[in-house]
């Protein structure tokens, strides 16, 4: 995570249109290359404060 956005999520309550905008290259970062899973993004009071990536692996039977 970058460090503004670090900072933003420390000093916020909510969530605006430019801190979104802030937010996408995060989670494209999370999405690159996952073939298989889920991102999950935790919010606490308006603000996100983690970001989180499930990747499964896939095995031929």
């Amino acid at each position: 995570m970058t460090n503004t956005v670090r900072q933003h999520l420390a000093h916020t309550n909510e969530i605006g249109p430019a801190y979104a905008e802030q937010l996408l290259p995060e989670i494209k970062k999370a999405l690159l290359g996952l073939r298989f899973g889920s991102i999950e993004l935790t919010v606490h009071e308006g603000k996100v404060t983690q970001i989180e990536r499930k990747e499964k692996f896939r095995f031929q039977q």
